[in-house]
């Protein structure tokens, strides 16, 4: 059975608060074959506060002379009624909804919706609150990491398991919150790290440009890949420009799902089924390099190798050496003993 890779197709704020915008970046994600398109849930005044400063990628994407997150985020807000209408438009474009809650306002929101598990920023990982409010809600729990290290991940995850969330219903995504993501900070091998000093299941969201990384996450084991992705890289907006476009993100869904049927085989080394075929044309035997009479030895000069491959095998060159031809031979053709 092949492993199937949980692809989350990251909407986040590319919406840019209009609902119509919101829908076909529903409808591209279904169109691409990700298993859930997730968005952003929050109230712009309980998660940051009116002097709270932009990120510098977040000042030269938007480019808008406000420096601050607050007026960012009161424009990108998603009201309960656009949510619905989301999850009823998913339902209909035959994908799974999902959100990740900012404030516990809307966790509670979100949990009333059922929605499957609780999506964790990488920048609430050290909010205890936040944490203690998700893990009361019984749920699977997917986390990023930006920004973490090894002990705050460890802490994090305490608090999780310590107020509800059972050890198997966890998912670490690694992460790097850069945007985008310079390749030398990748460091995708932090994800085996995780896993080994954690011993849960991992992921990987990725802010790279391209798609290689998410692919080569899912070859090191990610069960879970989420990547951010927009309509347009030129639209205004804060997350855009680290963002794929459709047809990106198609083509990242279908190299992931190749990766999974070329890691479904048994692992032992052995022909497959579809170049067994071959072996005859893309092998040599042994063949008469001239003439050969019936009773003269078999020599390095009168043999030699040769396409194809349904004679007797060049790995039996020393035990043929000085045999006697039991017919003639003509030049290039298969000996036979």
């Amino acid at each position: 059975m092949n492993k199937h890779t949980i692809i989350i197709a990251e909407a986040g704020v590319n919406h840019n608060g209009s609902i119509e915008l919101a829908k076909q970046l529903i409808e591209e994600a279904a169109k691409a074959g990700a298993d859930f398109v997730k968005f952003q849930t929050f109230k712009a005044d309980l998660l940051v506060s009116k002097t709270a400063k932009k990120a510098e990628y977040q000042k030269k994407n938007i480019g808008d002379g406000d420096d601050t997150q607050f007026a960012m985020l009161k424009k990108l807000e998603l009201n309960e009624a656009a949510h619905l209408e989301l999850i009823a438009h998913c339902e209909k474009c035959g994908i799974k909804f999902l959100s990740t809650g900012f404030d516990k306002e809307s966790i509670d929101f979100l949990d009333s919706l059922n929605i499957p598990f609780f999506k964790i920023p990488s920048g609430e990982i050290t909010n205890k609150p936040y944490l203690q409010h998700i893990a009361s809600k019984k749920k699977a729990v997917v986390m990023s990491t930006g920004m973490a290290d090894m002990t705050e991940i460890k802490a994090a995850l305490s608090v999780l398991t310590e107020n509800g969330v059972a050890k198997d219903q966890l998912t670490v995504l690694h992460c790097n919150t850069e945007y985008p993501t310079p390749m030398e900070d990748v460091n995708l091998k932090a994800m085996l790290h995780i896993q080994r000093e954690l011993g849960v299941q991992v992921g990987y969201s990725d802010h790279t440009n391209g798609i290689e990384i998410p692919i080569a996450a899912v070859a090191l084991g990610a069960s879970v890949i989420e990547k951010h992705f927009t309509l347009d890289r030129n639209l205004p907006g804060p997350d855009h420009k680290a963002s794929l476009e459709p047809n990106e993100l198609k083509a990242m869904v279908q190299a992931i799902r190749n990766v999974e049927i070329a890691l479904s085989g048994s692992g032992i080394k052995e022909p497959s089924p579809s170049e067994i075929k071959n072996k005859v044309v893309a092998r040599a035997s042994i063949v008469a390099a001239k003439d050969i009479h019936k009773g003269e030895p078999f020599t390095e000069e009168n043999i030699t190798v040769k396409r194809p491959g349904n004679g007797i095998s060049p790995m039996k060159w020393d035990e043929l050496i000085g045999q006697k031809a039991k017919r003639n031979f003509k030049d290039d053709e298969l000996i036979e003993l």
